[in-house]
């Protein structure tokens, strides 16, 4: 009985001893949890480091601060050693994005971390003695595990980066090469789609005269600069990247000696032909062949855009516009129709498709600037006086601005283009010669378009 007692009252002796060092722990962690995120807050990192090591060595679950301080923390150690300590901090930073999505698993995707630990990697290559066939595997395992959440511009392109380096040292075949080019070039485009819908919310309600609250106009100005860095960084260095590598010379032998084996493969076909179209390589006999084979196997928009373009029939544009319904796709579709009809001088039709964009996609101001650019080249044609003539530029100004309105990115361009437009207009002294101040002046042939002039 008296051994029984003993036993219960240790038990309990040990459990109130763990409860106060439990306590305690909790206590230290706190302390020190409030220490490192103050100094990391300030950008004092070297002051952060040993409260944060305490914090994460004691209490590895205790506050998601210890990873998202904790990465600055080492990126900052890392930039301010070298040798055998830097690379001390480098594989450091490697482990705590492990931990990181060990013990916050809901708060870190595979990809998020794979890719992290991937672009550190292909940064510090030398420092880890890493080849770029490695460093591409770890971005190649995110996309192949984890596709929907690589996101990170940076390590989109360093991916398909390494494939063209992979490409060049023989490594990686054309083929192989050109299908990354494709995959990363597929995320983007999702990417880019996804922050244009939630864009558009923003773009039509100012454009129904409705001002943007200060929390709306930051989601606008955000989802704008996600779309630019793609649009604007991202995918243009993807093709500087590629450069000569995907010439028609290169292209054409590729897919010829590949058809037969994938004449049925409609991922494939399409890919070939949108790279032949991009290239400019659409008067290559071999464009035609893969357009008509995947309109064959699998008739889509795209299939009857390409054959418009090739045989100008009526049928194939009725077929492309009612064989697409995603709206931002058929946007992108009626934009290609409009600039190849301005290409041709069909600006009355070009205009029509590009208005057809706009109502679809009403965050790309681009439609704008293209209908700007055919009134102010038609001012000779659509003009019947002189000054009139000169009055065609303030409406191709007007069509700009509208621009620089409806989507930030082009806010800039589109007011340089209207100053540059409203500069060739008729001068002040101009409307003060005429005594026309404030009337209208109707501009015809295609134009078809009334103009005031503006009061002095």
């Amino acid at each position: 009985m008296k051994t029984r007692i003993t036993i219960l009252f240790f038990a309990l002796l040990m459990s109130v001893n763990l409860g106060f060092a439990q306590d305690e722990t909790q206590e230290e962690c706190m302390n020190n949890l409030s220490l490192f995120d103050g100094y990391a807050k300030s950008k004092k990192y070297d002051e952060a480091y040993e409260p944060w090591k305490i914090v994460r060595e004691k209490c590895p679950k205790f506050n998601r601060a210890i990873y998202v301080r904790g990465e600055k923390i080492l990126l900052h150690k890392i930039e301010n050693s070298t040798g055998e300590e830097q690379l001390a901090h480098i594989k450091d930073l490697m482990l705590l994005h492990d931990q990181s999505r060990e013990h916050f698993a809901s708060k870190y995707d595979f990809a998020d971390v794979t890719v992290d630990k991937a672009n550190l990697a292909n940064k510090y290559k030398t420092e880890l003695g890493m080849s770029d066939e490695q460093v591409y595997k770890m971005f190649d395992e995110a996309y192949t595990k984890d596709a929907k959440n690589f996101t990170d511009p940076k390590g989109l392109y360093s991916y398909f980066s390494l494939a063209v380096d992979l490409y060049d040292a023989g490594k990686l075949s054309a083929q192989q090469m050109f299908d990354k080019y494709d995959d990363v070039n597929e995320i983007i485009e999702r990417i880019i789609d996804s922050n244009t819908v939630k864009l558009n919310k923003y773009a039509e309600k100012e454009e129904a005269g409705t001002e943007l609250t200060k929390k709306e106009s930051k989601y606008k100005a955000s989802y704008e600069s996600y779309i630019n860095v793609f649009e604007g960084k991202i995918l243009p260095s993807m093709d500087q990247k590629l450069g000569k590598r995907a010439t028609c010379d290169i292209l054409v032998p590729l897919y010829e000696k590949d058809f037969e084996e994938n004449k049925n493969n409609g991922v494939w076909l399409q890919r070939a032909m949108n790279r032949m179209y991009a290239k400019d390589c659409k008067e290559d006999p071999l464009f035609l062949k893969l357009v008509q084979q995947k309109n064959t196997i699998e008739p889509s928009a795209d299939t009857s855009y390409y054959l418009y373009l090739l045989t100008g029939e009526q049928k194939y544009l009725d077929q492309t516009i009612s064989l697409s319904t995603d709206p931002l796709k058929k946007a992108k579709l009626y934009k290609g129709l409009a600039n190849e009809l301005k290409s041709k001088g069909s600006y009355g039709k070009a205009r029509q498709y590009y208005n057809e964009a706009l109502k679809l996609n009403p965050s790309d101001g681009s439609p704008y600037l293209q209908i700007a650019a055919m009134y102010a080249k038609s001012a000779n044609s659509c003009g019947d006086t002189n000054f009139n003539k000169r009055a065609v530029f303030w409406l191709a100004a007007n069509e700009a601005e509208k621009a620089g309105r409806v989507d930030g990115r082009l806010r800039s361009t589109a007011a340089k283009t209207a100053a540059s437009y409203r500069a060739s207009a008729p001068s002040k002294s101009d409307i003060f010669s005429c005594s026309c101040s404030g009337t209208v002046i109707k501009i015809g042939c295609w134009i078809g378009r009334s103009v005031t002039v503006p009061s002095i």
